[in-house]
């Protein structure tokens, strides 16, 4: 280029200004800025941006490295020169020097960050409208690979801080924008620089940096994710001031904008630090914002109720068990206070906002985690949809259909604590009253008496669950004991077995039906659950308890032995001796014959300690010894035949109980049992162990001809 086209610069100065030697170069620049001091002081403004082109266009874009290096020492010279003016001429100082921060050559990228440097100084606030090209090219800069470089860029950030920390005219809306995008970034030197900055801005007093937090918070969670402890250090800190801001003016704060980041990052199972600050978050969320935070419990659940499950030592993991837990706990009162369908709160913009439980999504969740594999987990969600159907049973109503089917899967759970509390469930479900018009199904109609006649969950419950029972033999062995006497606690022990035997009596598989009797029976007379029915089938002193006797007797008489245990509690001794003489009817097989020797045991316990008693008396009912002798002889010669005749040898001299012909005084029938029609019960006995001799029969003609089948499949 000829001499004209670099005026105003002298040929000796475009010389110095191309040359290799950083010493020649800073001769020309002291020449620059005497140059520069003329034309400021005779305002010759035409001039000056004259030279800013040549020295922006000319110098900083040429291919020539140090002729790049000579514009950038140019362009500080100008501005050092120019002094306060300087503010006139921003973009065109600015401008080039930012194209040469990301220029290959690293000493250029180096003089690139010492000129802006000199820039900024001199410039102050007047470069602050520049503030997010600066920062832009920063935070490329602050991840170079020289460190003279980056030291260089540390010296410029930290003066840019002091300019922006002492401006009061800061456009943080325009520069939030780039802050959004460069918190994204996966460099963890452009991390820190990142931090540094949001950390520098939230501490500006003028500068409210909460109104804009739900636009950079997913990113800091990511920044805490950080490999490098340092950032995690910085990040942490950040956040925790970031809380303190929003615990001390929670008003200022868009809580339902930011609770949904939080859920996701407080599901993070790769860093204890993300889990356990989102889930604090979440806590304070919760505990501030109240009612805000009822649209969004489904996802509150998500990240909390997992983490329930934790059992380790490790400190992280018990404080995110123990936050977790708070937040439970913050969330249950919160409920418990939301009378209304609606909350309506007024958010920080004065408007009125309506605060709703999202309760179908809220159900969806806890129907999903009531299947997890922790023992916590699972308690802590049956509680959560207990405490639902107590405080809002109105709304729970309508989603029964939904939970039921989880809530009978959950009978099966091997812990008994969840079974438990699965049982508090469903007590409190099939017990409430339903307003909700459903019809009741076709299986209701075999109930004649319901623990609750409006509910027709309670009738659903108890056949489902006999169903359960009748696929799963597993079930019944291991908790089907269980699960009765649970059931009896909390509901009404007496409606729920007059309704199983209702139901029983309908059972088309008879086998199951026979079974069942025998589980229903053992536990009536084992269960200290029971001891008051119990002792109202002993008296059968009221209508009632005659009532549900004969209820049961209907049932029971699918098991002989069963029906004879019955008789026996209720101390109707007459009518034992009549089923006893059946029995040679009967097929005495194994099992049978097993259920004597259970049945002996049980005369042998507590239970039947009246009965024993009995046998001192004078005269001692002979329907009572006599049953018993018939008990005797059933049985082959085993140990609890050798009980029993031992047992009937301790009677006091039999003469006591005889008259003077030796024949056994007789007892007129006990008063309590003149209102029970036994001839018609005697009936009902025989026509039911007909029908189960039919069914038998029908079973073995099935597996007959089942086999018959296979063999030809086989043949062909």
């Amino acid at each position: 280029m000829s001499e004209k086209d670099y005026a105003p610069l002298s040929t000796a100065c475009v010389r110095a200004l191309h040359d290799k030697l950083y010493e020649k170069r800073k001769t020309a620049a002291l020449e620059i800025e005497k140059m520069v001091k003329e034309f400021a002081a005779i305002n010759n403004t035409s001039q000056i941006k004259r030279l800013l082109k040549v020295l922006g266009q000319d110098f900083a874009l040429s291919q020539n490295p140090h002729a790049r290096k000579g514009g950038l020492i140019g362009l500080a010279a100008t501005a050092i020169a120019l002094g306060k003016d300087t503010s006139n001429y921003t973009d065109e100082l600015i401008k080039p020097i930012l194209g040469c921060l990301s220029d290959q050559d690293l000493r250029v990228r180096y003089y690139a960050c010492e000129s802006l440097y000199n820039v900024v100084k001199v410039s102050r606030g007047a470069v602050l409208p520049h503030f997010s090209a600066i920062f832009n090219a920063l935070s490329k800069i602050a991840t170079d690979p020289d460190q003279h470089v980056k030291n260089a860029s540390e010296l410029l950030d930290r003066l840019l801080k002091d300019i922006v920390t002492e401006s009061t005219c800061f456009d943080l809306e325009g520069f939030m924008p780039l802050l959004r995008e460069r918190i994204y970034t996966k460099v963890t030197f452009a991390r820190q620089f990142v931090i540094s900055w949001i950390s520098v801005l939230d501490m500006v007093p003028d500068i409210d940096l909460l109104f804009y937090l739900p636009e950079i918070l997913d990113g800091l969670f990511r920044i805490l994710a950080d490999t490098n402890l340092e950032v995690k250090k910085m990040c942490e800190t950040t956040l925790s001031e970031f809380l303190r801001n929003i615990k001390s003016d929670p008003s200022k704060v868009n809580f339902p904008a930011m609770i949904n980041i939080l859920i996701n990052h407080a599901q993070e199972k790769n860093d204890d630090l993300v889990q356990f600050i989102a889930i604090t978050w979440i806590k304070e969320f919760v505990q501030l914002s109240g009612p805000a935070m009822l649209p969004y419990m489904s996802g509150i659940f998500t990240a909390v109720l997992p983490c329930l499950a934790y059992d380790t030592d490790a400190r992280r993991m018990t404080d995110i068990k123990e936050t977790a837990t708070a937040v439970n706990f913050t969330l249950m009162k919160l409920i418990a206070v939301h009378g209304e369908e609606n909350n309506v709160r007024v958010n920080s913009s004065g408007e009125e906002t309506i605060s709703k439980l999202d309760l179908p999504s809220v159900v969806d969740v806890l129907t999903q985690y009531i299947m997890h594999n922790s023992i916590q987990t699972k308690v802590a969600v049956l509680k959560w949809i207990h405490d639902l159907y107590t405080k809002l049973p109105e709304e729970m109503v309508n989603h029964i259909d939904v939970l039921f089917p989880a809530l009978q899967r959950t009978l099966a759970d091997e812990a008994d604590q969840v079974v438990q509390q699965c049982l508090v469930v469903i007590a409190e479900v099939i017990s409430s009253p339903v307003t909700k018009t459903s019809p009741v199904n076709s299986e209701g109609a075999v109930v004649k008496h319901l623990g609750c006649e409006t509910n027709p969950y309670y009738n659903k419950f108890l056949i489902s669950l006999l169903q359960s029972f009748s696929t799963e033999k597993r079930l019944l062995d291991e908790r089907g004991s269980f699960i009765i006497r649970q059931l009896c606690v909390l509901l009404n022990a007496e409606d729920i077995y007059r309704n199983l035997a209702h139901i029983l009596l309908n059972e088309p598989n008879l086998k199951f039906a026979r079974l069942m009797v025998e589980h229903l029976n053992m536990i009536l007379l084992t269960s200290s659950e029971l001891f008051e029915m119990r002792s109202r089938l002993k008296e059968l002193s009221t209508e009632e308890s005659r009532s549900l006797f004969c209820c049961l007797y209907e049932t029971w008489s699918y098991n002989p032995v069963a029906t004879v245990a019955l008789c026996l509690l209720t101390q109707s001794y007459g009518h034992v001796c009549d089923l006893i003489r059946l029995f040679g009817n009967l097929e005495v097989t194994v099992d049978f014959l097993m259920e004597i020797d259970k049945l002996v045991q049980l005369i042998e316990s507590p239970i039947f300690a009246y009965l024993r008693l009995e046998l001192l008396q004078v005269p001692c009912d002979k329907n009572l010894i006599r049953a018993l002798y018939g008990l005797l002889m059933l049985l082959p010669q085993t140990d609890a035949f050798q009980t029993l005749r031992v047992r009937l040898s301790c009677i006091p001299s039999l003469h006591l109980h005889c008259d003077e012909k030796g024949a056994i005084k007789e007892n007129p029938r006990p008063t309590h049992t003149k209102n029970i029609d036994f001839d018609k019960l005697l009936q009902h006995f025989i026509e039911v162990q007909e029908k189960y001799k039919e069914y038998k029969k029908m079973t073995r003609l099935k597996d007959i001809t089942y086999a018959d089948k296979e063999l030809s499949n086989l043949e062909i």
